[in-house]
């Protein structure tokens, strides 16, 4: 018997849908930013921002003073996307054009971090993630810095992945039509830093090298 919530079950396309807790996580550590949804007096509102995973929880950050936060921080319910795409999927008709990707979605409630301790902990996870190995690299943050930001916990308890990956799913007529069809890789890498007016005399540290 199926217990999980009716959102977290597809309407279509069931093969694509994962909920292996490793597959969920991989995806949550390669993606750099999810998009966070949440309802305020039946208005809709959709917030993107950067997000680390540590154990088995997601983090975010953000001003004390910001409307998003506020909102958010009571626990109300949300909604957390993320979507990595790997290739565009050429077909021979447009109505079987498609996208490999890897996505997930979350259905969560925020938890304040309260402790200060933790708090820096999370912004540690969540700077060492953005830029790899850079919080020791950089000036410490201030007890009032940690104070002025506020760090949100999900937990991903109710989650599920979806994926597609493979070659055009054409339709058995269209086959032997002249018309190119195939994979249009898509890549998201990181290039080379430049420097601005205060570190044009710095050499680039090792970690962003």
């Amino acid at each position: 018997m199926n217990t999980r919530p009716p959102y977290l079950i597809p309407s279509r396309g069931a093969k694509r849908t994962h909920y292996e807790h490793e597959t969920i996580c991989s995806i949550l550590d390669e993606a750099l930013f999810c998009t966070i949804s949440y309802a305020v007096d039946n208005r809709p509102f959709s917030i993107p921002t950067a997000f680390v995973r540590y154990e088995d929880k997601i983090y975010i950050h953000g001003s004390v003073g910001s409307h998003f936060i506020r909102e958010i921080e009571k626990g109300i319910p949300v909604c957390i996307s993320v979507m990595l795409t790997d290739a565009l999927v050429v077909a021979k008709s447009a109505f079987s054009h498609s996208v490999n990707y890897r996505s997930v979605i979350i259905f969560s409630n925020a938890e304040k971090v309260e402790d200060l301790e933790t708090k820096r902990a999370a912004f540690e996870w969540l700077t060492n993630k953005i830029v790899p190995d850079s919080w020791d690299y950089l000036r410490p943050m201030t007890d009032s810095e940690v104070r002025k930001t506020t760090a949100l916990a999900f937990t991903f308890n109710e989650a599920s992945a979806r994926m597609r990956d493979g070659m055009p799913n054409d339709e058995p007529e269209d086959l032997a039509l002249p018309i190119w069809s195939g994979l249009i890789p898509l890549q998201t890498k990181r290039g080379q830093p430049v420097a601005d007016e205060t570190s044009k005399n710095i050499p680039i540290p090792k970690h962003l090298s």
